[in-house]
């Protein structure tokens, strides 16, 4: 009998490995510099954001979630004055055309058979109060076939980020929060401590430590350290987020969702190491994640 929780953490997992590499491709950010984006700036944010198309800055921040808006304001401001969301993608699907079998040879063959599977997920599922993932969901759909199964799983990835905020605002975590949690799943000392995460995401000494001062006030942290409370409060949500978005994963199917995983981890080294030489060793906290960390 398949372990649906199990099996979707496995797939999300996998997911996000496959789009890690892309944050910080250098073919990609010189795709995205030939737009007119000085030095292609913005990118790892520009592309996920673009199927948004002309929301507010403060709009497309709450979406990210754990992100400062003034860093959405700036990415927005300076991708908009000088190019679209339809040339955004245009990029987005010529590097993943050229680079996904660079970084991770044969990869492609193996993902393209699962293309209608995982589609099928996708559209399993309603988009309300999720509108990365439904954004996505709503561009047009790729003929090629690898292409086409590489957007599907950007889709289910980007529905697993929305149920993800969606539960941590239902608990009350703000954005600095989040960043700091997330230090619960990750290795402590690779990472220097417990605020890289939030700080990576442009938030500064006072909002680190208000967020602190909240986390405390929960029991969730001491003295700028997360409690085994916290520890425990992450690993829940982290099951809760699992939980809530296996019905797609069901509906792609359990054979389907393995040969998933399985096309995917056995590269998983590889773009570890791509994500470490392209943008450094603690970026891209979801593929250095453990299930028991």
């Amino acid at each position: 009998m398949t372990n649906w929780s199990e099996l979707t953490a496995r797939a999300g997992r996998a997911g996000h490995h496959l789009v890690a590499w892309l944050m910080w491709d250098p073919a990609a950010i010189a795709r995205f510099e030939e737009l007119g984006v000085p030095n292609g700036s913005g990118w790892l944010i520009a592309w996920r954001v673009a199927p948004l198309g002309d929301m507010s800055p403060a709009a497309v921040a709450a979406t990210t979630y754990s992100i400062h808006p003034d860093v959405i304001e700036v990415v927005l401001n300076l991708v908009r004055s000088v190019t679209s969301s339809e040339e955004t993608m245009r990029v987005l699907d010529a590097s993943v055309a050229t680079g996904l079998d660079e970084v991770a040879p044969g990869l492609a063959a193996d993902l393209a058979p699962l293309s209608s599977d995982l589609w099928r997920g996708v559209d399993a599922v309603g988009g309300e109060f999720r509108p990365l993932f439904a954004a996505h969901r709503a561009e047009p759909r790729p003929s090629d076939p690898v292409l086409s199964a590489w957007r599907a799983a950007n889709c289910l990835r980007e529905l697993r980020g929305d149920v993800h905020w969606a539960v941590c605002a239902a608990h009350d975590l703000n954005a600095v929060e989040v960043g700091l949690l997330h230090s619960a799943m990750v290795d402590r000392d690779e990472y220097g401590g417990e605020e890289w995460i939030a700080r990576s995401r442009g938030w500064g000494d006072d909002a680190i430590a208000h967020g602190w001062e909240r986390l405390s006030q929960k029991g969730l942290a001491f003295q700028r350290e997360i409690t085994d409370e916290g520890r425990a409060a992450r690993h829940a949500i982290e099951q809760q987020t699992d939980e809530l978005t296996s019905p797609a994963w069901k509906a792609v199917g359990a054979d389907s969702a393995r040969r998933f995983c399985e096309a995917i981890e056995v590269h998983q080294s590889a773009i570890l190491q791509r994500v470490n030489d392209t943008a450094g060793q603690r970026w891209m906290p979801a593929i250095r994640t453990t299930r028991n960390s």
